[in-house]
């Protein structure tokens, strides 16, 4: 069994500061007001740790990565 890395955004609670995008550029764009726009929602084995330290740097916690078991 392995696992995916899934990354997500909580809408309701980004304040479109963008640090995400800045972070993982590779899988989150911005669109014309600043907000994130996921280009792909798995996150590969090389951008794990990207990945983790931009959920991390989110000043409101709105970026979240899910483990799924395949």
């Amino acid at each position: 069994m392995s696992r995916t890395r899934t990354l997500r955004v909580d809408r309701i609670a980004c304040t479109g500061q963008g640090l995400c995008a800045e972070l993982l550029p590779e899988l989150i764009d911005l669109d014309e007001w600043g907000y994130p726009v996921l280009k792909d929602t798995t996150v590969p084995d090389r951008l794990r740790a990207h990945a983790r330290r931009a959920v991390a740097a989110c000043p409101v916690l709105a970026l979240h990565t899910d483990d799924d078991r395949t």
